[in-house]
């Protein structure tokens, strides 16, 4: 425990666990149904595209939080063995919830572009190292308005800034916009794609 009675290592463990997980659970979400041609199905019966995406989105993301809820027993028994703060753990878990949603519609959005389950997730994958690692690190090159813009498009500050347990009107509105973006490009590519059912 590090002599301190906190997640702090568990949220860095699962903060890059969702990096390489997420991409690997949404890469079927719509690349397998348009493969196997189940998604015209869906669309031919009164089903809209934003019905689809977004039950792909929170059904994905459901896995995500009971995968989340099956780590409360470690949350548990740190608090029993120390001074456990209980404000800074509960942010640290909505940070890794949001950063979780946020991932899952970049996967959402990578397979809707392909058949291919595999361009699927390297294409999430992709996207989300760009978030992860390449924006923080151009951003350390820079100085003044620009490193801070760069700073703030990557989900490391954000993801920090909550799991220290500073709940930041700016960290939710850069989660839930990652989100909306994401959800909303999948819907576009589905019409665009001529898939939309009439």
């Amino acid at each position: 425990l590090r002599g301190q009675a906190d997640l702090q290592a568990f949220f860095g463990i699962a903060y890059w666990a969702l990096y390489l997980f997420v991409p690997a659970l949404t890469m079927r979400t719509l690349a397998e149904e348009r493969r196997s041609g189940t998604l015209d199905l869906l669309l031919s019966r009164s089903v809209s595209d934003w019905q689809v995406v977004l039950g792909k989105f929170w059904a994905s993301l459901l896995l995500i939080a009971i995968a989340l809820a099956c780590t409360l027993p470690y949350y548990l028994t740190v608090a029993w063995l120390g001074d456990l703060d209980h404000g800074a753990a509960w942010s640290g878990y909505l940070a890794l919830f949001l950063l979780g949603a946020a991932y899952v519609s970049i996967g959402v959005y990578a397979s809707s572009i392909t058949d291919n389950q595999i361009v699927a997730f390297l294409v999430a994958l992709t996207i989300n190292t760009c978030l992860h690692l390449l924006l923080p690190f151009i951003a350390g090159n820079f100085t003044g308005v620009a490193g801070s813009v760069l700073e703030f498009l990557g989900t490391p500050q954000h993801f920090q800034s909550m799991g220290r347990g500073v709940v930041d009107s700016r960290d939710l509105l850069y989660f839930l916009s990652v989100v909306v973006l994401g959800l909303t490009a999948a819907e576009i590519n589905l019409a665009k794609r001529g898939l939309k059912g009439s």
